[in-house]
């Protein structure tokens, strides 16, 4: 994962903005301070990056994911922060687009970042994973499914891992009792063929499959996807909710009306998509989750009340819930090292505070919030809690 050339390429902008501080007088040598990597030395807030699509098509999961942090960390903010030292949240568009990762961890790092949620998306994320693995940058991200996403040891997920994803809706399927199901899946995609992946390794050898694929080249006709389809009563669709929206209008005269359509969080905030009306679909549309954002009590039911006053319901989804999670575990993670006796300074380095967290969530820490209790990783970086089936639309009657 290491990779100086690529190292050497993120920090091309920050160098650059080094010189021009130098000339117009100020003191470029940041170097040689005791427990700070030299951009963190002026820090007076701990500063978490995240890079996610603020804008474009899926900005809907890193508006999301940027609200509820900031939500979390002004909370913290307002009851003392950490010892009085309050939190500050660095965010970066980057469009779903990996090839802007590069600039945007760069401007991040050397604006003192000190830990992350790293991206929202899994494609960015993995090239995030690479640069933060180069200086041992400790992130959690709420969303970024991606297997491959926490394959350095300061890498953790707050989401489900693809992996886990599929086998967790392989189990859920496994005990319906089913005959016969239907698989829809992106085969150039590695959030969909992930979980496509261990959904088949996982399913029930006995159930009758029926799969249909599609790539970028043929994202916009599913006629021949539903042909193969129309027969099945369940189908598994383990994709963005663009193009499953785009499906069920085209299917919804075809496939059987009653039919069970079941996603993963890809499916969140499919009510949203662009010319899509949900209540026109007759099937039952439904999603692994690890948050009901139509929950009426406990935490759940909290941040739904704070984050639609706050922001209304448009971008309300798991993703937010889950960056919500992430801001409180890492806070609550530093707060318990600092209580056992750790030294975290506000000009701490991002490879000092990294080694700290990765003591703790590799200890006997567990968090519980909104999406879940008694949260805890392994030692992959793999998030355990508990999923459950989410009724985004019952089935209905045309």
């Amino acid at each position: 994962m290491k990779s100086v050339f690529k190292k050497a390429l993120a920090l091309f902008c920050a160098v650059c903005l080094l010189l021009t501080f130098a000339a117009c007088g100020g003191n470029s040598d940041k170097t040689g301070n005791s427990g700070n990597d030299g951009y963190t030395a002026d820090n007076t807030t701990f500063k978490i990056g995240m890079s996610g699509p603020l804008t474009g098509d899926s900005a809907v999961y890193g508006v999301a994911v940027k609200n509820a942090a900031q939500m979390a960390i002004d909370e913290i903010n307002e009851a003392g922060g950490l010892d009085g030292v309050k939190f500050e949240l660095l965010a970066y568009d980057d469009v779903h687009d990996a090839t802007k990762v590069e600039a945007n961890y760069a401007a991040m790092y050397e604006a003192g970042m000190q830990l992350s949620l790293g991206c929202v998306t899994s494609n960015p994320c993995l090239e995030f994973s690479a640069f933060s693995a180069d200086d041992n940058v400790f992130f959690l991200t709420p969303s970024a499914s991606n297997d491959d996403v926490p394959a350095e040891d300061n890498a953790y997920q707050m989401c489900f891992a693809d992996g886990n994803q599929g086998k967790v809706a392989a189990d859920f399927v496994n005990g319906l009792g089913l005959d016969k199901i239907g698989i829809f899946y992106k085969s150039d995609d590695s959030y969909s063929k992930g979980i496509y992946d261990q959904f088949k390794a996982n399913i029930n050898k006995d159930l009758d499959t029926v799969e249909a694929s599609f790539t970028d080249a043929n994202a916009t006709d599913f006629t021949q996807q539903i042909s193969t389809l129309k027969g099945c009563s369940f189908i598994f669709m383990p994709i963005y909710y663009d193009p499953a929206a785009l499906f069920m209008m085209q299917a919804k005269d075809d496939v059987v009306a009653n039919a069970t359509y079941y996603g993963c969080d890809g499916f969140d905030g499919i009510e949203s998509a662009k010319g899509f009306d949900i209540n026109s679909i007759p099937q039952e549309v439904t999603m692994l989750s690890h948050f009901n954002s139509k929950a009426t009590e406990g935490t759940a039911a909290d941040f739904v009340k704070k984050y639609t006053e706050k922001f209304g319901k448009e971008t309300l989804n798991q993703f937010g819930a889950s960056a919500y999670d992430c801001v409180y575990a890492l806070f609550n993670a530093m707060k318990a090292a600092k209580d056992a006796g750790e030294e975290i300074d506000v000009t701490i380095s991002a490879s000092d505070l990294c080694e700290i967290l990765k003591e703790q969530f590799q200890g006997d820490f567990s968090y519980s919030g909104v999406t879940g209790n008694d949260i805890t990783w392994d030692e992959t970086g793999y998030v355990s809690k508990e999923a459950v089936k989410y009724v985004i639309k019952a089935a209905s009657e045309k």
